[in-house]
């Protein structure tokens, strides 16, 4: 799994097993490998590449993702490989989506059969490709009333009338970490910066105010969208970074307490994970506009469910499952999704 936050390659073994109470998992281990400063300024740079540019990226990436996996998986007996890859373009209204990382490369370079391109499946029935790990929110953690995700952009999942929906609320970690950045700093540790500066209040208005969040779900947004409607806003550098990304968190607080207290009553939890999750200004200002209880999991489970979900819906196309699910994307139906190499 590599997110749009672009901090690395999440790697993830699991097993699972199902019985009568339904789906378990097991964590065997689980890593994330920083990219080399070269691949990561070509995966920024994805979304301006040509066809031949970006198949040979494609290949990149592809070979870097089974290098990878040989290396800390060697000794590890693995039935087949579930690669979400990078997403470089998300358009769903005009039925386009693209994760590359090859997955005949990787099956190529790792011997092992893989399964891959989740995404355009769904896209091709007129949904919206994403979010996908409301699966695994159903099956695997439906103990909680919700789950949030705190990537590059920040989704939820809820059930609601005997079904799953989820969303994308906002750009999180991708608009955080670039205002990070303008510092020197790759991230905000546990949101300090943030912490130091004060609200402005006409940043505030013009993020709140962004057309997005009026929209009806189903929704999604790839890293297009941020450049287009939230960059603009904060890389106004007439504001101290400082303020600006104690402003943004605010926003962000809102913005996420707004769409899950809609969905959810005030006795009921949400599942926090992602790397927003160590983001303590945040959790604190959600705490104060979510009107329900907060759930923090273990450090394990808060970096890596992304990627455990991601080898969970390899499970199901193997068993030719449905593993996408159309009350969440607004496709026609639900589907059973990835391309299979390497299977006998």
């Amino acid at each position: 799994m590599s997110g749009t936050s672009l901090d690395g390659l999440d790697l993830a073994l699991v097993t699972f097993e199902l019985n009568q109470a339904g789906w378990s998992f097991k964590m065997q281990k689980a890593i994330c490998v920083p990219y080399p400063a070269k691949l990561t300024n070509a995966l920024e740079q994805g979304i301006h590449m040509d066809a031949a540019q970006l198949t040979a990226l494609d290949q990149q990436l592809g070979a870097f993702i089974g290098e990878q996996i040989n290396m800390h998986f060697q000794e590890e007996s693995m039935d087949f490989i579930a690669s979400h890859g990078h997403t470089i373009f998300h358009q769903p209204q005009k039925g386009i989506t693209l994760q590359i990382g090859c997955g005949r490369k990787i099956h190529e370079q790792t011997g092992t059969p893989v399964i891959y391109d989740f995404r355009s499946q769904d896209i091709q029935l007129d949904g919206q490709g994403a979010p996908l790990v409301p699966i695994g929110d159903e099956l695997l953690f439906g103990a909680h009333a919700a789950c949030l995700n705190l990537g590059g952009i920040a989704n939820v999942s809820f059930r609601k009338n005997q079904k799953r929906l989820a969303f994308d609320v906002m750009p999180f970690n991708m608009a955080l970490n670039y205002l990070a950045k303008l510092t020197g700093k790759a991230f905000d540790e546990n949101g300090k910066l943030a912490q130091s500066g004060q609200q402005n209040h006409g940043l505030l208005e013009r993020l709140n105010g962004l057309t997005y969040y009026e929209k009806e779900i189903p929704k999604s947004l790839g890293i297009e969208d941020f450049h287009r409607d939230w960059l603009s806003l904060i890389a106004d550098d007439n504001i101290s970074i400082q303020d600006r990304l104690h402003t943004y968190v605010l926003h962000a607080a809102k913005q996420i307490g707004l769409a899950l207290n809609q969905h959810l009553s005030k006795e009921e939890s949400v599942l926090i994970t992602g790397g927003g999750t160590y983001h303590l200004f945040f959790i604190e200002a959600l705490r104060q506009t979510f009107h329900g209880s907060v759930s923090i999991p273990t450090a394990s489970l808060i970096d890596y469910k992304e990627a455990l979900i991601f080898a969970f819906m390899g499970v199901l196309r193997s068993k030719g499952k449905n593993n996408c699910l159309a009350s969440v994307t607004g496709a026609t139906r639900d589907s059973c999704a990835g391309k299979m190499v390497g299977f006998s």
